[in-house]
């Protein structure tokens, strides 16, 4: 798999680079003002390039895809039908990918699972389809990529020994 078959894939389901960016972009604005949608990009498709990040979104479409086909034995089809609350493995699997820059990745999920911002929104709501793993993987990408920037914000302050 390849970080072009990631982004294929995404656009498949509705899902662009750029619509994830905006969502980066959303996050860091605030503290890293030059930052650009551009910069958002990169660092989503550095996100991307990660090989167990593709896996995950591999095994996530391909979950929802099949519920689409009804090709899920039960009770799983109908959980996935219902997109139950208390069905756990999405973000379960959406945590994985947020992990990959730090506990920070953790809390804009959080954060992005209950506001359901940009297409995280869509998805969500989509009635034509099944979106139960990848709203969370889209959120889990985000917050991954939003993380990245913020690890790498050149104006972030910096510690040593002895200062305070």
């Amino acid at each position: 798999m390849s970080m072009d078959l990631a982004e294929s894939m995404l656009s498949r389901r509705g899902v662009s680079v750029n619509s994830i960016a905006d969502i980066v972009l959303k996050l860091q604005q605030r503290y890293h003002p030059t930052l650009t949608i551009e910069q958002c990009e990169e660092s989503v498709r550095a996100v991307l390039g990660k090989r167990e990040v593709q896996y995950t979104l591999y095994t996530g479409i391909a979950l929802d895809e099949l519920a689409e086909k009804k090709l899920l034995p039960e009770p799983l089809q109908s959980i996935m039908e219902q997109d139950e609350p208390l069905y756990g493995v999405d973000e379960t699997m959406a945590l994985g990918v947020t992990s990959i820059y730090g506990m920070i990745g953790l809390t804009s999920f959080g954060y992005l699972d209950k506001e359901k911002i940009g297409v995280i929104e869509i998805l969500n709501e989509k009635t034509d389809g099944i979106h139960v793993f990848l709203d969370d993987l889209v959120a889990g990408i985000a917050a991954a990529a939003s993380s990245r920037i913020a690890h790498n914000n050149p104006d972030a302050a910096h510690y040593t020994a002895g200062s305070g």
